[in-house]
């Protein structure tokens, strides 16, 4: 049995935290040099494991220690992070990976081990998630991204060529043939402390529908133009937005308007037109699909009666992401071991994951440790020690169990 210190991850993650954050937060957005530098820090601990080291033509950093068996199981995270961002967020599945591959030194793994640092989970300098684990999984397309640019209006093929990656070549980066891939991250949400618990298993991700919807009416003089005879864009936005929170909850998803721009903006003007984005998540295909289908309704009925028009552009979708049964009974069998909970919680993920890509081509399962107050992308996202603690061991657990069942004769 592979030998592990859980206390080693929370001390690599202090340390990373010093070495790449501040007060202002984690300082590790994706292809800049502070990205690079947690990369090399990663490198040099990866040095004390019997791993070889390989970065793929996507840029996603891979460490192998050849087992007994063939079979693969995968363990990581990603170490990017968005900008004054939390000390956890990715980085806490990095360092319980690392920990894993140490606890082989010196020995053969019953089955092939393969860390994972995936490349530019977060997406927050170009807004493209999960770009590395796309690129991987067959399911990004160059050309879609190519126009990308961020705030300072460097494109991204040329920040990749800084970094030594082609955006044309990136999808030849092909997932090796994995038997399991396991993945410990911090829940991102409030569940978990609301209920007590420090660790779950996670069933899956949500699905996203997401997209910028365009009312436009009449710009008229705000105080001789009587309320009924009005076509404020604005205010159709602002029904709209409440609509579409309404359908959430009776759909059992969440519906989020997360950029309103209404114009012209003049104190003594009524808007002619406004833009907002709604980004719909759920569980399953017919919960998205009905809470998208109440709002295009919803956006009719509302422009119809304000007298102005409405228009949509798709921005972004992804279906919902079941995880493999059989992991998520061995994750909640391994929190139990860890908690002495009869019952572990189970839970879907609201927030994408690199796991959302792996689990389109392979057996996969995630692992939550809890979030104080729920809050991540953040400098002040933090998650109790204690509870740290029993998610790594229940990771570790994990791990045992799940090499334990790929290597059964």
């Amino acid at each position: 049995m592979p030998k592990f210190d859980w206390e080693r991850p929370l001390r690599d993650l202090k340390e990373l935290r010093e070495l790449t954050g501040d007060a202002d937060g984690a300082h590790r957005l994706a292809w800049t040099e502070d990205w690079r530098k947690a990369r090399e820090w990663l490198l040099r601990k990866l040095g004390e494991t019997d791993a070889t080291v390989e970065r793929d033509v996507a840029g996603n950093l891979w460490a192998t220690v050849p087992g007994e068996r063939e079979q693969i199981v995968v363990v990581g995270s990603h170490i990017d992070a968005v900008p004054n961002g939390g000390w956890l967020d990715g980085c806490l599945g990095v360092c319980a990976a690392l920990e894993i591959l140490r606890g082989h030194k010196g020995e053969t793994p019953k089955v092939t081990l393969k860390l994972v640092d995936w490349a530019d989970e977060e997406g927050a300098r170009f807004g493209r998630s999960l770009l590395g684990s796309s690129a991987a999984a067959g399911t990004l397309d160059p050309d879609a991204v190519r126009n990308l640019r961020d705030a300072n209006g460097i494109a991204l093929p040329d920040a990749l060529a800084e970094n030594g990656i082609d955006l044309d070549t990136m999808t030849e980066a092909e997932l090796p043939d994995i038997a399991a891939y396991l993945e410990l991250h911090i829940e991102q949400g409030p569940r978990l402390e609301e209920m007590g618990k420090p660790a779950a298993a996670v069933i899956g991700c949500f699905g996203v529908e997401r997209h910028a919807i365009t009312f436009t009416g009449k710009a008229s003089h705000a105080g001789s133009t009587p309320m009924h005879l009005r076509k404020d864009a604005f205010l159709a936005a602002a029904r709209f937005g409440l609509a579409a929170r309404e359908s959430a909850i009776e759909r059992g998803g969440v519906a989020t308007v997360g950029t309103v721009i209404a114009g012209p903006g003049v104190p003594t003007i009524i808007n002619e037109h406004c833009e907002v984005t709604l980004d719909q998540r759920a569980f399953t295909p017919e919960q998205l699909r009905d809470m998208l289908a109440d709002a295009k309704t919803a956006a009719d009925e509302i422009a119809a009666e304000e007298g102005v028009s409405v228009a949509w552009k798709r921005i972004w979708q992804i279906d919902p992401i079941p995880f493999d049964e059989r992991l998520v009974e061995l994750a909640a069998q391994a929190v139990a071991e860890v908690t002495g909970d009869d019952d572990p919680p189970r839970l879907p993920s609201g927030a994408l994951h690199d796991a959302a890509e792996v689990a389109r081509r392979a057996p996969t399962v995630m692992l939550f440790a809890s979030s104080t107050d729920g809050v991540s992308h953040s400098k002040v996202e933090d998650t109790p020690e204690d509870d740290l603690r029993a998610a790594l061991q229940a990771y570790g657990r994990l791990y045992d169990l799940t090499a334990g069942m790929i290597s059964a004769p």
